[in-house]
């Protein structure tokens, strides 16, 4: 197989995809569930149900609603999201979390009991590289 630099265009992003999928079989979980904004919209929709978009802008905040948009349209394509459209004046779209969006629930939830007992830890960890990172720059002045 030629090395993905030696390929051109989708056949050279192929050939990453495989090589990353090689190197740990969960990356492509990780690029589908831990997209920018993916783990806020699952949630919401799940913790909330159906809900338009304004809805689900408004509850989200930070999003912009072309990211969301995006977001939303990438989401659908994989599954995760259901998108129904309602024709009437004026025209309605509600969205809601797919059956196979829901089966991420238990991986949320472990990541949030891991979250739980164990991002204090890495805060300590953190503070400490950073009081040493300091101690050394200052010791280099």
């Amino acid at each position: 197989m030629k090395s993905p630099a030696t390929l051109g265009g989708a056949a050279a992003e192929h050939a990453q995809r495989i090589a990353s999928e090689l190197a740990c079989p969960i990356a492509p979980v990780l690029d589908i569930v831990f997209s920018r904004w993916t783990t806020p919209i699952l949630w919401t929709l799940n913790e909330y149900g159906v809900q338009r978009f304004v809805e689900l802008h408004r509850n989200i905040r930070t999003i912009t609603p072309k990211v969301l948009t995006q977001r939303l349209r990438q989401l659908e394509r994989d599954g995760l999201v259901v998108r129904t459209y309602y024709p009437e004046m004026p025209p309605r779209v509600e969205y809601e979390i797919s059956p196979l969006g829901k089966s991420l629930a238990p991986l949320f939830a472990s990541l949030a009991d891991w979250a739980a007992d164990h991002l204090p830890r890495v805060e300590r960890a953190r503070q400490a590289f950073d009081a040493a990172e300091e101690q050394a720059a200052a010791r280099q002045r």
